[in-house]
């Protein structure tokens, strides 16, 4: 019996150790959402370890009607599924401010912050050269504020140098 734990635990072990992926420390770049979000983000990600890291984004968005800003920033969970292939998802919150343009504080709400519960999911490819592209979904769940007081799916586009 202890012959068989003992095989199992040095299998387990052994894939476990496979599965790692060492993620690169940091990485900058843009992440380009759709309407839902902020559109074009600033986006850094530091690791954390072998698995995890920080990712900070900084958006902007100066429409016709409002100017708006976000930072968010999400703990995340890296999973390997094959070679420079891999799938992540994590966790965190996004602050921003902002305003109307034009008339539109005829109906009572012209400016304000806001804070929004994050979530993300998505799927990257890291090449052999410094570059990494990833696609994932955002859902954004308003907390506080009348910008963002409702669920919104932000889906981007990250494009991000590593180093």
């Amino acid at each position: 019996m202890k012959k068989i734990l003992i095989t199992a635990i040095a299998i387990l072990s052994m894939v476990s150790y496979s599965n790692a992926q060492d993620i690169s420390k940091h990485a900058i770049g843009l992440r380009l959402g759709d309407s839902d979000g902020l559109g074009g983000e600033i986006s850094y990600q530091h690791a954390l370890g072998d698995n995890n890291r920080l990712e900070f984004d900084l958006g902007f968005r100066n429409h016709n009607h409002f100017d708006a800003f976000k930072l968010s920033g999400l703990y995340q969970w890296v999973w390997n599924i094959t070679e420079g292939f891999n799938w992540y998802a994590g966790i965190g919150a996004g602050v921003g401010s902002w305003s109307w343009n034009d008339n539109n504080a005829i109906l009572g709400i012209d400016e304000g912050l806001f804070l929004n519960l994050d979530g993300d999911v998505g799927i990257e490819y890291n090449f052999d050269f410094p570059l990494l592209l990833s696609l994932d979904v955002r859902p954004e769940f308003g907390i506080i504020g009348n910008y963002g007081d409702d669920a919104d799916f932000d889906i981007a586009l990250g494009v991000r140098y590593q180093f």
